[in-house]
C-alpha cells in the first residue's frame, strides 16, 4: 500500500484535470488505460486515481523513484503518443516534495477508507516559503479536530504550487474545519499569499510496481 512521508525517498507528481461531471467516468477509464503502460516504466512506483464528490475533478497522485526517472519517462516519444488522450483534458502537473506531514494513524497510507481533500493553493514563486510557513503554523489547529486523520502539504519544485492531500473519516467533519477562524472564506491564513480550491475526493483505484 502506498505511503507519504517527508524523507523525500520518493518523487511526488500529482496531476488535477478539471472536468464537466459528465466527462469524469470518461476520463478516470482514459486514466486507467494509460497507467497500464505507466507502470512498467522505470521508475514507476505507484499511481492513486481519484474521483471528486461533485464530479468536477480527477486527481492522480503518483509516485516516482527519483525526478529524473519522472522526466525521462515524460519525453519518451512512445508515452507522448499514447498520453494525447490525456492532453485534451489539460492537466495540471507538478513535481512535488513532501514538506508536512501531521497523522493521528502512523505514516498515512493511502487507502479507500478515507475522504480525500485535496486543497490546491496556487502563488508566486517567491510566496511559497511563506505559504509552508503558514501551513505548518495552522495544521496543527487542524490536527485537534476531530475527523482529520492525516495532513500532508506538498510543496511543487517549480514553486507555483502547495497541495495539502487530506485524509478524513467523514465529509462532515471537513465543514466543521471550515468554520474554524482561518480556515473559512473570510480572512483565510493564506489570503494575500496564495489563491486556494478544493475539493472532496474518493479514492477510484491504486496501482503499483508489479
Amino acid at each position: 500500500m502506498p505511503t507519504i512521508s517527508t524523507s523525500n525517498e520518493l518523487a511526488t507528481v500529482i496531476v488535477i484535470f478539471n472536468v464537466e461531471p459528465e466527462k469524469q467516468q470518461e476520463l478516470l477509464d482514459t486514466v486507467a488505460e494509460f497507467v497500464k503502460t505507466v507502470k512498467q516504466q522505470p521508475g514507476f512506483v505507484s499511481a492513486n486515481l481519484h474521483k471528486s464528490l461533485d464530479g468536477l475533478k480527477v486527481a492522480n497522485y503518483a509516485q516516482w523513484k527519483t525526478k529524473e526517472d519522472f522526466e525521462n519517462f515524460i519525453q519518451n516519444p512512445e508515452i507522448k503518443e499514447k498520453a494525447s488522450k490525456i492532453k485534451a483534458f489539460k492537466p495540471d502537473s507538478h513535481v512535488y516534495e513532501v514538506v508536512i506531514s501531521e497523522s493521528k494513524e502512523g505514516i498515512p497510507e493511502i487507502d479507500k477508507k478515507y475522504i480525500y481533500h485535496f486543497a490546491e493553493f496556487r502563488m508566486q514563486p517567491e510566496n511559497q516559503p511563506k505559504m509552508i510557513e503558514l501551513a505548518k503554523e495552522n495544521v496543527v489547529k487542524a490536527m485537534k479536530l476531530p475527523g482529520l486523520v492525516s495532513a500532508n502539504f506538498h510543496s511543487s519544485i517549480d514553486g507555483t504550487r502547495v497541495i495539502n492531500y487530506g485524509q478524513w473519516s467523514d465529509k462532515e467533519a471537513i465543514e466543521n474545519l471550515k468554520k474554524q477562524p482561518g480556515f473559512g472564506s473570510e480572512s483565510p491564513y493564506w489570503e494575500g499569499i496564495a489563491e486556494n480550491e478544493h475539493h472532496l475526493y474518493e479514492l477510484a483505484f491504486s496501482v503499483t510496481k508489479d
